[in-house]
């Protein structure tokens, strides 16, 4: 396991050094404990001036100890900051580099518990573990080395049953594994279930399911909770079969040095020098046992962390890439893409956007149209085709270099915890004061801030909540108006919006024409009336293309969207006939 925490953490020697000073405390530890023979046999020989010299090296020895093992324990609380520093850092750079298609809801409790429990688990390894499992082992091994200068019988009647502790301690550790596996799996699925419950209140109370009734979190509570008591009791019996077999220990050495003290092979006193030694080399064996499990449920965490970090990324130069785009135009030549290799999403879509000027993307709900935005901003790589800026691939650019060149409005807008200007200076830390009213007004977002208490320092609480889906709309579409981005990138950005917001925003948007190329999707035909060109999506392809004049003209699907939302603008409410 040492090996591979280093390899995760690409350790400078932190680790080596850490486990080199613990085999020399277990070293040390046991020619302490060797010490107690002499001392005891010159005191049954009633031989006190030599009793006083072997305590007097004891004590040097047991100074030396105390010395090296504080040394080793702080070397190792560093090491363990050092390794939790390190692990979170990987952990979140790998985050950060994985496409947006690993994510998904059942991710949540996993990453959660990886990025928290989990690093606490292998942190603990060199601060709390490494000294109980290293002098464990080294220090019987080395009271059982120094017993053949006083009795080679004693020594190999101890050394007999060291293989088969070893197994019973593999063993013990292999059920603990297992069972924890099984455990941090149904953790996980609770995690990801709480936090499910907890954002979905709003729907859960408006249906009267706000405590009962919730199968899916209660089973997963409950599997939680049988898979911990699983874990409990598949670890007792390596504990106690562990402890068993140092017992069976214990009494060989007995039997052994009974029968050599009867036959005359070894005085009384040496006799019970060396069980007096016996019984202190199997103390840190006991200590091994408990720690054990745990050694095994970091490891388990360490493999969990290690498949992490081998999930594979989407392919990028080591620099560069945006000086390969000669302008900010867009265009998808035959591209093919689905989420999973069976269910495409698009197919063969070929659409040219020069730069400077606006597409609009419309067709009903799964055709496709979110998915051509996200392959824009290279969420995903296409299956088949290309997705150019400006003449160059987007596999040909990092992810800096691509990202540096949009400026996105999804329809999930997610705010951070903090204040409305920490919000939209995500897009620009720099950003003036003037800027950020600039912004505002453009996306009518200057009347919210007026009426907010606290104005552009108002909290906008966890992910938004205590502002309007509108209000979190207009956030982020001046947090993107904020980026100053040649490309702008809208998705239903309008949505939650009212009409005559979302109309002075259509105004903005239409200012920025000729300045920036903007894709907008859109159910709201009104929002795309003006743009450049229009094509309409229908099962992943392209069904029609062309403005909005020549759609309207065509009499196709784009016609009967636009005669459906015509008419439905035309409803309202009339009082009741009798």
């Amino acid at each position: 396991m040492i090996r591979r925490l280093m390899t995760v953490v690409n350790d400078d020697g932190a680790l080596r050094t850490c486990v080199a000073s613990w085999i020399a405390v277990g070293v040390l530890q046991g020619i302490g404990f060797v010490l107690l023979v002499p001392i005891l046999r010159a005191l049954f020989d009633g031989d006190t001036s030599a009793a006083w010299w072997w305590t007097l090296a004891m004590f040097g020895v047991l100074v030396v100890y105390a010395i090296a093992r504080y040394v080793a324990q702080m070397m190792s609380y560093r090491a363990a900051v050092g390794l939790s520093r390190g692990l979170f850092m990987r952990l979140g750079d790998k985050i950060a580099d994985l496409p947006l298609g690993w994510f998904g809801s059942e991710r949540v409790g996993s990453i959660g518990r990886l990025t928290s429990k989990g690093v606490i688990d292998v942190m603990g390894t060199p601060a709390h573990m490494l000294r109980p499992i290293i002098t464990a082992f080294v220090t019987p091994i080395t009271v059982i080395a120094i017993m053949f200068f006083f009795d080679w019988r004693l020594a190999l009647a101890a050394a007999v049953t060291g293989p088969l502790a070893w197994i019973v301690f593999r063993w013990s550790g292999s059920l603990v594994r297992e069972a924890d596996h099984a455990n941090d799996a149904a953790a996980a699925e609770a995690g990801g279930r709480l936090v499910e419950f907890a954002q979905s209140q709003a729907v859960l109370r408006a249906y009267g399911r706000t405590v009962e009734g919730n199968e899916i979190l209660d089973a997963s509570l409950l599997g939680y909770r049988n898979t911990g008591r699983s874990l409990l009791i598949k670890a007792v019996p390596g504990l106690i079969g562990f402890a068993a077999v140092l017992q069976v220990a214990f009494v060989i050495v007995l039997v052994v040095g009974v029968n050599l003290a009867v036959g005359g092979s070894i005085d009384g006193a040496e006799l019970v020098a060396l069980l007096v030694l016996t019984v202190r080399s199997i103390e840190p064996l006991i200590a091994a046992a408990d720690v054990g499990g745990a050694l095994k449920m970091a490891d388990n965490s360490l493999t969990r962390m290690d498949e992490l970090l081998a999930t594979a990324t989407l392919e990028e130069p080591a620099a560069g890439g945006a000086e390969a785009m000669s302008d900010h135009s867009i265009e998808l030549d035959g591209v093919s893409f689905g989420y999973q290799a069976d269910e495409p999403v698009l197919r063969d879509v070929s659409v040219e956007v020069p730069s400077g000027s606006m597409l609009a993307i419309v067709g009903p709900s799964g055709s496709g149209k979110t998915t051509i935005a996200r392959l824009i901003a290279r969420f995903w790589d296409v299956d088949e085709g290309a997705v150019r800026i400006g003449g160059g691939d987007v596999r040909d650019s990092t992810t800096e270099a691509l990202m540096a060149q949009l400026a996105i409005v999804f329809q999930d807008t997610y705010l951070f915890t903090g204040s409305v200007a920490d919000n939209l200076r995500l897009a620009n830390a720099d950003a003036t004061d003037e800027q950020l009213d600039r912004v505002a007004a453009l996306a009518r977002l200057d009347e919210m801030v007026e009426r907010l208490p606290d104005g552009w320092q108002s909290d906008v609480g966890e992910g938004g909540s205590r502002l309007s889906g509108g209000e979190r709309q207009r956030v982020s579409i001046a947090r993107a108006l904020l980026k100053d981005a040649p490309i702008v990138l809208l998705d239903e950005a309008t949505a939650a919006i009212d009409p005559a917001n979302e109309v002075a925003i259509q105004n903005a948007l239409d200012e920025l024409r000729g300045q920036r190329t903007i894709v907008v999707i859109a159910h709201r035909l009104q929002t795309v009336v003006n743009a450049d060109h229009i094509i309409v999506l229908d099962q992943g392809a392209i069904a029609e293309s062309g403005t909005h004049a020549d759609l309207l003209a065509q009499g196709g699907r784009y016609a009967d969207f636009w005669n459906e939302r015509t008419r439905a603008a035309g409803w309202r409410l009339t009082g009741a006939t009798k």
